[in-house]
């Protein structure tokens, strides 16, 4: 319990509640594996890259009942709903009964456009492609300077 600067006792409405309970933003990040490391959730939250109901976090911000989580991880700004709070970490196939994917398809789709750009393949331990290889490589990616 605190104490405002009248002397008057003051308590968040998170002690008001037993009932609730109370999990920290990264940990529950991590319970839910949104991110692979706790450390990896608390540096994003450092960062200004994790959101609650259009508020920026720190990493000790607890997390309540129907919250709207935002994520960034470019290219993409996941949405997440707050279903139930959880402190354990929890197998993929549970993560659905504590978090809705609430996600645009527009903002997934970020991801194949990424993926399905051309890379090209050589074989390991082929070394730098020579001048010919270069050329047939510009040649078949359109990339053609014109001397």
């Amino acid at each position: 319990m605190r104490r405002n600067r009248t002397g008057n006792q003051i308590r968040n409405k998170m002690s008001q509640n037993p009932d609730i309970q109370q999990v920290r933003i990264d940990k529950f990040l991590w319970s839910v594996r949104i991110y692979k490391t706790r450390s990896i959730a608390s540096e994003a939250c450092r960062k200004g890259r994790i959101i609650i109901n259009n508020v920026q976090v720190k990493p000790s911000r607890s997390v309540l009942r129907d919250e709207i989580i935002t994520v960034k991880k470019p290219p993409v700004t996941y949405t997440y709903r707050v279903i139930e709070p959880i402190e354990n970490r929890v197998s993929a196939k549970l993560v659905t009964k504590y978090i809705e994917d609430l996600t645009p398809e527009e903002e997934k789709s970020k991801l194949d456009v990424r993926l399905t750009g051309f890379t090209g393949n050589r074989e390991k331990g082929s070394g730098r492609p020579t001048k010919k290889e270069r050329r047939n490589l510009d040649r078949f990616t359109g990339n053609i300077d014109p001397l």
